[in-house]
C-alpha cells in the first residue's frame, strides 16, 4: 500500500508540475517579445518568454533532435546556432519539425537562410534529467542527438553559446519548418491516470487485507473414519 500511495502521489506531483509550466507557458504566449540577454546567468529567468534577436546561422554546427512526432510521422527537430549581431555569443534556434527518411540511417537535406535573420520565438530550457538507449561519447560530434544536452553541446563547440533555446515563432520567415510546438499540459491527462491507478492498487490492498482479517478461514473438515468392524 505504502509504495502504491508513493508511486500515485509521484505521478500526481508531475501533474501539478506540468500544470505550473502551462500556465506560465499561457502567460507568455502573447506577450510582446524582448531581447534576449547577452550574458543570461539564470535560465529559468527566460522559460517560455518570448525574445527577439538578429544574427546570422552557423549551419556547420547543426543538429537533429532525434525522436520527435508530428502528425503521427517520426522526425527531426532542425536545432542551428545563431551568431547574435555584433557579438560573438551564439543561441541556439528550433526551427521546427521534419520528417525524417525512409531509412533512418539517411539524414534529410534541409537549406538554412544565409545573411542576417530576425528571430522571434518563445524560449525554450531544456531538461537537465532524462533517458537515453545505449551509450555515447559525450565529445564525439554527432549530427543526429537523441537529447537535447546543453552541457555537452556547450563543451564540443568553439564559441560561447547561451544556455537557452528559441523555438522560432509558426509565422517567422527566419528558415523555420513545421512548428506546432508541443504544450506543457499536454501529458496530464496520462500522470493523472497514472496516479488513480496507483491509489486504485492501494485500495484494492486495503480491501483485501480488511477482508482477509475479518472473515474467518474454513478449514476443510477431515473425512470421517469408518468404524472399526
Amino acid at each position: 500500500m505504502a509504495i502504491c500511495i508513493k508511486l500515485g502521489l509521484w505521478q500526481y506531483d508531475k501533474a501539478q508540475q506540468k500544470q505550473a509550466l502551462q500556465a506560465l507557458y499561457s502567460q507568455y504566449l502573447h506577450a510582446e517579445p524582448g531581447p534576449l540577454p547577452l550574458h543570461l546567468k539564470n535560465a529559468e529567468e527566460l522559460r517560455y518568454q518570448r525574445v527577439t534577436v538578429e544574427g546570422e546561422y552557423e549551419p556547420r554546427y547543426q543538429i537533429f533532435l532525434d525522436n520527435q512526432v508530428s502528425h503521427e510521422q517520426a522526425g527531426y527537430h532542425v536545432i542551428t546556432p545563431l551568431r547574435i549581431h555584433g557579438s560573438q555569443q551564439y543561441v541556439l534556434v528550433n526551427r521546427g519539425w521534419i520528417p525524417a527518411m525512409a531509412e533512418h540511417s539517411e539524414l534529410p537535406q534541409v537549406k538554412t537562410p544565409s545573411g542576417l535573420q530576425q528571430v522571434t520565438g518563445q524560449v525554450w530550457v531544456p531538461a537537465t534529467r532524462y533517458y537515453t538507449l545505449g551509450k555515447s561519447d559525450p565529445m564525439h560530434w554527432d549530427a543526429v542527438w537523441q537529447n537535447m544536452d546543453m552541457q555537452r553541446y556547450a563543451a564540443l563547440v568553439p564559441f560561447a553559446i547561451s544556455p537557452v533555446i528559441v523555438r522560432l515563432d509558426a509565422d517567422s520567415q527566419a528558415g523555420g519548418f513545421d512548428r506546432d510546438w508541443p504544450q506543457p499540459a499536454e501529458r496530464i491527462g496520462m500522470h493523472l491516470s497514472y496516479a488513480y491507478q496507483w491509489f486504485g492498487f492501494a485500495f484494492a490492498a486495503l480491501a483485501i487485507y480488511l477482508y482477509l482479517s475479518v472473515v474467518p478461514v474454513r478449514s476443510p473438515t477431515p473425512p470421517q473414519e469408518k468404524p472399526a468392524s
